[in-house]
């Protein structure tokens, strides 16, 4: 008999605790809707009490965003958990998600407590929950190095408190594969009361076996997986939604009869937009999602290729939304045919947004001739999820040379307001930076830069990614052009629009009735 298993995502809680990942609520809810579409069954919106700005997210992502279940994470303390409940409520299929650690390093290091008082906290913490909202979750945090006793006598308590989910998160991926089937094996032998409840795997990376892990507890009678967009996460990230999802559904023979409601044409596209808001690049090699995913360059495996694709192929490109096939264009190429290739993409733009692409594409066309695939869609993700400009760059001069002192000079518009000016710096990008910081009036902390080549030749779009730090924000940028200075400092200009726009959007979500009004530090399970 065929059974399902419920795909929970949480790129928008543990996957924006990633540095510098940091997403506005407007972001936030343009993926929650794009994972909406993708057809995962819950959605972990954030952690409500974190924040005001949080709150507001979950809540609007609660209010906006049809058909999955939302969530949000919460301690478990009373005031988390209302925050939560108050963010979540608007929404058609609430939950509450809350969680406590459970292994002895959890109890004795950070709660200086002993396994009866934790136990009870955890107890009593459910009730409560279950007092305000039918569907709820509970997580022993780092149940993979929990006394395995200890951990049977927590779930038989919880699932009869009211949890209907139980997670079973390998917190700082400690555990080997065979580890983990063994305990979710044995944890449903001796745990009857499991019956009436869900087992959930909520999996790190730290030894990059988060995929393996989920997998295996999947194998061994979970029926939830707890996943990112891209893997990304806390310190080596999570289990990534497209691995598990092309897993279970490429090797049915050894996951007989399970199944997700995934629609996996979705994914490539969910794949770029969570990494162009989120500004984390994809390397080049992911699994899945990576643009070597289903490249080939052997002439064995070219061979093998053109005789059968399953050769060389377990997954085809067009399954997950990759187009298999390659094309060109030029300036001569209309409107209407720029318009089908970007609806071959599966992205649907406005009139104002084509006309935006049309004029960029006729500028990249008349320097390259002709028009990449790879060049069409980096044009389409940058218009369609731009930061908004507070500040624009139009103008870039620079001088460079071996004996030469670089030096840079920049026009930048910030409204009706054009500013100018100049400043030397180590090279030409350095000078840059300091002609923005000078007309901005802010000093930033530049953490990352790198370039990366989207598309091959002397005259390839290079995309720069920045992260810079603020007092103790983190923030990234992202930009594209074949000049790489030029798309470093729009880059560099993208990360402090963010940051600018973020800091304004926090002053007017203090406002927001109902909010926290304490920052707290956000968890990871």
């Amino acid at each position: 008999m065929a059974e399902k298993v419920f795909i929970f995502d949480t790129t928008l809680r543990d996957g924006e605790q990633v540095p510098g990942a940091k997403l506005a609520k407007e972001q936030k809810v343009e993926i929650a809707k794009q994972i909406a579409a993708l057809g995962v069954d819950i959605i972990e919106a954030g952690f409500p009490a974190s924040s005001p700005g949080d709150f507001d997210s979950v809540q609007t992502v609660a209010r906006e965003v049809k058909g999955p279940i939302i969530t949000g994470l919460a301690r478990a303390v009373k005031k988390d958990i209302d925050a939560l409940w108050a963010a979540v409520k608007v929404a058609k299929r609430p939950r509450i998600h809350t969680f406590i650690g459970t292994s002895d390093i959890h109890i004795q290091k950070k709660f200086k407590s002993d396994k009866d008082k934790i136990l009870q906290w955890a107890v009593d913490t459910v009730k409560y929950a279950k007092s305000l909202c039918n569907d709820i979750e509970f997580s022993t945090e780092d149940a993979a190095r929990t006394d395995f006793e200890f951990l049977c006598r927590s779930v038989e308590a919880l699932v009869k408190a009211g949890a209907t989910t139980i997670n079973v998160p390998d917190t700082v991926g400690y555990a080997m594969p065979g580890e983990m089937a063994d305990r979710i094996r044995r944890l449903k032998e001796k745990v009857p009361a499991l019956d009436k409840a869900i087992i959930s795997m909520h999996c790190h990376n730290d030894m990059g076996l988060a995929t393996a892990n989920t997998l295996a507890g999947v194998l061994a009678g979970a029926r939830q997986a707890e996943v990112t967009m891209n893997g990304i996460g806390e310190r080596a990230g999570n289990a990534a939604l497209e691995e598990v999802v092309m897993a279970i559904r490429t090797r049915k023979d050894i996951f007989k009869g399970l199944y997700t409601d995934v629609n996996t044409k979705e994914i490539s596209k969910t794949s770029k937009m969570v990494s162009t808001l989120m500004g984390l690049p994809i390397q080049r090699n992911k699994a899945i999602v990576g643009v070597n995913a289903f490249a080939h360059s052997s002439g064995i495996h070219q061979d093998g290729i053109l005789k059968d694709r399953s050769t060389y192929e377990i997954v085809r490109p067009e399954d997950v939304g990759v187009s298999a096939h390659a094309f060109t264009l030029t300036a001569r190429s209309g409107r209407a045919a720029l318009k089908h290739q970007i609806s071959a993409f599966g992205h649907k733009v406005t009139d104002p947004q084509l006309d935006a692409i049309y004029e960029q594409f006729l500028t990249l066309a008349d320097k390259k001739k002709e028009v990449a695939i790879e060049d069409l869609e980096a044009l389409v993700q940058e218009e369609l999820f731009k930061v908004p400009e507070i500040f624009k760059l139009e103008h870039i001069q620079f001088l460079s040379g071996t004996k030469a002192t670089p030096m840079a000079a920049l026009r930048i518009r910030k409204g009706k307001d054009v500013i100018e000016e100049a400043a030397t710096g180590n090279g030409p990008v350095d000078a840059a930076y300091q002609c923005v910081e000078k007309i901005v009036g802010r000093k930033f902390t530049l953490i990352d830069w790198g370039l990366n080549a989207i598309t091959s030749g002397e005259d390839a779009i290079g995309e720069a990614r920045v992260r810079i730090r603020f007092k103790d924000t983190i923030v990234s940028g992202t930009a594209t052009s074949t000049d790489v200075i030029e798309a470093s400092v729009k880059a560099y200009l993208a990360a402090i629009n963010r940051y600018i726009a973020s800091e304004e959007r926090d002053k007017a979500a203090k406002k927001v009735k109902g909010a926290p009004k304490k920052k707290t530090a956000k968890p990871s399970l």
